[in-house]
C-alpha cells in the first residue's frame, strides 16, 4: 500500500531545504554540487508523486529529462572543478574570483 500523496510531499520538501541549507552554507564545490542534484531529486519525487497520484505518465517523462539534464551538468561542472584544481591547487568557492587575474 502506498504512502498518500501529502507523505510524499512533505519529505520532498524537507529534502529540497536540506539541499538549499546545503548550497547556501557549505564553500565546498563538491558539496554544492551534491546539494543541487538534492533538490533536483526532491524536484523529480513531487513529478513522480503526483503523476501516481493523477493517474499519468508526464510527469515521469519529465524526470527523464531531469535526470539527463542533471547528469549533463554534473559532467560540465565537474570538468570545471577539475581544471580550476589544475590551475590554483585549490578549489575553494570564495577564491574563484580570483580566476580575472
Amino acid at each position: 500500500m502506498l504512502a498518500p500523496l501529502p507523505f510524499y510531499l512533505i519529505l520532498s520538501a524537507l529534502l529540497f531545504t536540506i539541499g538549499i541549507f546545503g548550497f547556501l552554507f557549505r564553500k565546498n564545490p563538491l558539496i554544492m554540487f551534491m546539494s543541487i542534484e538534492l533538490m533536483l531529486n526532491a524536484a523529480n519525487l513531487t513529478f513522480v508523486s503526483f503523476a501516481r497520484y493523477l493517474g499519468s505518465l508526464n510527469g515521469q517523462v519529465i524526470v527523464f529529462f531531469v535526470m539527463t539534464i542533471a547528469a549533463a551538468e554534473v559532467v560540465v561542472g565537474l570538468a570545471i572543478i577539475v581544471s580550476i584544481f589544475r590551475a590554483r591547487a585549490s578549489i575553494d568557492v570564495d577564491e574563484i574570483h580570483l580566476l580575472k587575474d
